[in-house]
Formats: C-alpha cells, structure tokens, sequence
C-alpha cells in the first residue's frame, strides 16, 4: 500500500467507531518546553489524559507530525527516521482494553477494508510488572490476546524498560504529576534471518532487524506522586501509536522503510544526481540520512523554523548539515538538497497542504544554509591545515561544525593517527551534558503541572496582552518556554524595547495581578473565537470545538465569561490558576533581546 492508502484505512477504521478526527499538531509544541518537537500523538493530549474535557469528546484519532531528535545518529539503518507520522487512537476515560486490542488486531488483519497483514507474521508484548514502583503484571492484555487467537509462542512479556510508557521513561525516572502505564507493542515479523552478534535467540525486542514494532497500545492510567507513589487518574485511557510509514513497509513485507512511496522521488532523485544506485556497497547509509533529514528539515522550515545555533534552529542546522556530507560522499555537490525538499513538497501537498505552500522558502533556506556551510568547510580547513600534527576532531567538530570522519579522512592522508576511541569518548561526554540538560528542561516544564509552572503559565497570558497594548496589536507570540524558574516569550517585533516601554508593561501585568480577575475557560466552536479576536497561531489547524482562556473582567463567571469586557482572551489548552491573585509578588522583566529576524525575546519572573 502506499502511505495515503494506509493513513485513510486507519483513519476510517477509527471514525467508524465513532472517533472524531482531529487535526496533527503542529511539530514545534505550543506552550510546553518539555520537549523541542511534538514527538508523538499524545503529547498535545497531556491535559485531556489528566482528565480535563476535551472539545471533541471521548473517543479521538489522527496522524501525527513527529520529530525526535535523539534518533538522528540512529539514521542510516532500514527503520530509524528522525521524522515521521504516528497515528494514533485514544480513549478519554471511554473504551478501555478489551475494546483497544482486539480492534487494532482487527485493523491489522482484516483484508477488506484495512491493511490485510498475515496474523502468523504478528507478534505483541505485554508489562510483566516492576517491583520497584510496586506495578503488577498487566495479565488481562496477555489474556486478551489469546482469547483474539494469537498463539502462545507469539505472546511476551518484558519489564518497565520495554512495555512501560512515560515521556520520562521507567516508573522510577518519572517526575512528579507525569503521567504513565503499562503498554503492549505489537510487532511485524519481516522473517529475516537472525543476526546472532545480537544474542543467541531472537526475539521481539531483538535489534537485528527482524522484528519491527509497528503499533504501541498505552494504557495511560497513572499519575506519580510527590511521594514516589502512583494514584489512578481520574479517567483510565487508551493511548494508542502507531508509525505510519512502518506500517506501510510491513503492508509491502519489506523492512526497509526508505523504499515505501513518499520517499521515492527524493530517492530516485539522488540516483539520477550521484550517479550511485540505492542498494550500492557504501552508498545505502548516505541515501537513507539524506532521505530522512532533508524530509524532516523541509517540515521545520515550512513550520517556521530557521537554521540558528540555538534549540529547533540548532537541530534543523544539524539536519542539513549532516546531509549535505553524507551528499557529497554520494558524489552530488551541486547544491541538490533544496531539489530534494521539493519532491516531498509535491509528495505531502494532499495530505499536509502549508508544505506546499512553503515550497520556495524551503528551497531558498537550504540553499543558503548548504551555501554558508561551504563556506564553514572552507575555515574549518584552515584551522586544520594550520594545526599540524595537533588535530582536535572534537574542537573542529563543535567550534566550527566541521565532521569528524572528515576530520579522520584529511589526518590519515597526512598521516596522522587520531584516536576514534578518545574522539568517542568526548562526544559521549558531550551528549551525556545535553541529555542531562534536556532532562532538567523536562522536570522543569509545563508538563510537570508544578504549581509554579501554571502560574507562569497565566503570567504569560498577561504578558502577552500587555506588550500587545504597549507596542501595537501587530505584536503576536512566536515562541515560548515556560518553566518553574521563570517564563520566557518570543514576539514578533522589530525594534529594541525601550526601558520606559518595558516598565509600562511590568506596571500593566502587576495592576492585573492586584485586581484579582477571574480567569476562565470556555470551549466553544472555533468560529465563535475567532469572532472574539481570541489569540491564537495563525495558519494552524484547530479542530471544530477549542479551548479559550479569558482573563477578567472581575465579576465574569464560567456562566457568564463577559467576554467583551475580558483584558485577555487566548486559545489554549491549559493548564492555568483560576484567579490572577495567585501570582503572588511582582512580576519584573529580567532581560529583553533580539531572538531572530523581527522576533525579540524577554524573559521574566515573578519575585
């Protein structure tokens, strides 16, 4: 099948059962610094699986756009891509797991009208329970599978570390207020003979590339405590994923995810520009990071995203980097990425229309960036050739961006023997502090539902409306990052704040904060909201039914929002305080920047 054919099966499957459809996410999170990139269907979700309602109902599913960072070095195997679609399906305190299993069993076999796969070839996974947190085996899963009719030897069990879902991993290295549960995967057995570098026998979760996970059902039920303890959310949920384009390889009987059809103009492209087939001996592993990353890439910039040191502009800038060596170690050095994006263009222009719409920008960017990357090449040269026999592959790395196994490639023709063990070493060191910072990122964030975050969270809101009054109505928000410590916006605004305009937004927001306004939250169709002029993104898909957040006016009530009297009125998801006399102490701006073109950025706090 090609991937438009197993998206509508799927997405039809779901409605018939009464799912409403909504839309994907976009892939930069709004309002929730726990993460650089939506990297899966649940985490726009987080609120409504803690149990607030949600506009469309009880029973929802769509396709998600998703990028994950942490795979980029995976790239270059027949199955990891940093971006993909996850469908997913979910249950708000509905269907639970007699409903979920057999159903998408019933989606992965049936012949008529849902993809057709061969039972025999379909192994699943369940939690066999995790004695440090005091979680019991998930018995009624493995029960359940058999009564559908998977045979015994196809049933395993694994422990937290493979059938436990958290954005934080395991029980144990979940903050408080995260949410989890026990999972069961579902497998597609490409029958590939087994590779026994990777252990004696194969199994589900082996990595020679026999088994490939195609689908993960998350009984989302739990929310840890402060006191290490798990408490049952108010609602038992299902959370299902599912990866779009291995489903797709598994509905071809072929593992190699690069072979299914939205990567084949792109693919076919760089044949006819290197000269070099796919399939080749040393070309397969420069194709498939290129395929990957320049598709990933041409969804950021059509997001908004720009090259930048920094965050989403830091890992894009990696992305297309990465590419343009591993093209040119196919031999195309004519500048072939931006040709590259615009097949993917033409390839998502049904399904996702605003990447299309961004065809010309995508373009013009990669080759900027492919252009001033050259030049980056060129200093990095410099500073090799004047190093002698000193060479730091890892300084030339991180200094100026210049690839290590180029670094390797140049020293050994001057013979000169550099240390990959050491080099290694130093970048594990490296991604040890990132991972470590980007953990403290996630205790500290929205998602952690801390007390402090939440209240940022409407500080933010105010913020917003105040700079909007201070320097024009044209001022809208273009990025955020909340956290515990202090909340952080970026505005679209192209001159420097003077002092006198920053203490007049400080004075608005903590006049706010004294008048002890209400802030409410309304769902209503998105129609009536933006008749309100409410804030929102521009260009994003929202579903039918949204959630409004409206600060004051003091006496507004649930019952009766006065919105027209209101100061702020923003879609969101939440979570918030309820009254603006929560923000206890003043709200001061402790700095005021530029963060790209026509963007500034202040960060602020509450003392």
């Amino acid at each position: 099948m090609t991937v438009a054919e197993v998206r509508k099966r799927y997405l039809d499957f779901f409605a018939k059962r009464g799912h409403v459809i909504i839309p994907s996410a976009p892939i930069v999170p709004e309002n929730d610094p726990t993460t650089l990139f939506t990297s899966s269907g649940m985490q726009p979700l987080v609120p409504f699986l803690m149990g607030q309602p949600h506009p469309a109902g009880t029973r929802l599913a769509n396709s998600q756009l998703s990028f994950r960072a942490e795979d980029i070095e995976d790239v270059g195997d027949n199955r990891h891509t940093t971006f993909f679609e996850m469908l997913g399906n979910w249950s708000l305190g509905d269907y639970f797991k007699a409903e979920q299993l057999p159903w998408i069993y019933e989606f992965l076999t049936n012949k008529e009208d849902s993809l057709g796969l061969d039972p025999e070839r379909l192994y699943v996974t369940t939690f066999s329970g995790y004695a440090a947190s005091g979680m019991e085996a998930d018995s009624e899963s493995k029960e359940i599978w058999k009564e559908i009719g998977v045979a015994d030897d196809h049933i395993y069990s694994y422990g937290a570390e493979k059938n436990w879902w958290s954005r934080a991993g395991v029980p144990s290295k979940m903050p408080p207020g995260e949410i989890g549960g026990p999972d069961s995967e579902i497998f597609y057995d490409f029958d590939i003979p087994h590779d026994e570098k990777y252990g004696k026998t194969c199994h589900p979760n082996c990595d020679c590339g026999r088994f490939i996970e195609i689908g993960n059902s998350v009984f989302m039920q739990f929310a840890k405590q402060e006191d290490g303890s798990f408490k049952e959310l108010p609602n038992r949920n299902v959370d299902f994923g599912g990866g779009l384009e291995r489903l797709t390889a598994a509905t071809r009987d072929n593992a190699d995810i690069f072979l299914i059809d939205t990567f084949d103009g792109a693919r076919e492209l760089l044949e006819n520009r290197s000269g070099k087939m796919y399939g080749d001996q040393n070309a397969t592993r420069s194709f498939r990071i290129v395929l990957d990353h320049i598709r990933a890439a041409a969804f950021m910039i059509a997001s908004g995203i720009r090259p930048s040191n920094t965050e989403q502009g830091y890992v894009l800038r990696r992305l297309i980097r990465r590419s343009i060596r591993e093209a040119d170690k196919l031999g195309s050095t004519d500048a072939v990425l931006g040709k590259v994006a615009e097949t993917y263009c033409a390839t998502y222009a049904d399904a996702y229309s605003f990447i299309m719409k961004s065809a010309s920008a995508i373009r013009e960017e990669l080759e900027k960036e492919e252009a001033q990357f050259r030049k980056t090449l060129t200093h990095g040269m410099r500073e090799l050739e004047k190093s002698g026999k000193d060479i730091d592959a890892f300084m030339l790395f991180t200094t100026y961006g210049f690839p290590i196994e180029l670094t390797e490639e140049i020293a050994k023709e001057k013979g000169i023997l550099i240390s990959k063990e050491e080099v290694q070493k130093k970048l594990e060191d490296h991604q040890a502090l990132s991972r470590a910072g980007a953990e403290q990122k996630f205790t500290g964030g929205l998602a952690d539902q801390a007390e402090q975050t939440i209240r940022y969270h409407t500080a933010h809101h105010l913020l917003l409306k105040a700079l909007q009054k201070v320097l024009g109505s044209d001022v809208h928000q273009r990025g955020s990052n909340i956290t515990s410590e202090r909340l952080r916006i970026d505005f679209s605004c192209g001159t420097k704040m003077m002092p006198e305009q920053k203490a007049e937004v400080e004075e608005i927001v903590n006049e706010k904060i004294a008048e002890a306004l209400p802030v409410i939250r309304t769902v209503m169709n998105k129609e009536e909201a933006e008749r309100l002029n409410a804030e929102h993104e521009f260009g994003a898909n929202y579903p039918e039914q949204v959630s409004v957040y409206s600060i004051g006016p003091k006496d507004a009530t649930e019952a009766d929002p006065k919105f027209s009297e209101a100061f702020s009125i923003e879609f969101c998801g939440g979570p918030h305080i309820s009254n603006t006399s929560e923000l206890i102490g003043t709200f001061k701006i402790l700095k005021e920047e530029a963060s790209s073109g026509g963007v500034r950025r202040i960060k602020a706090v509450i003392e």
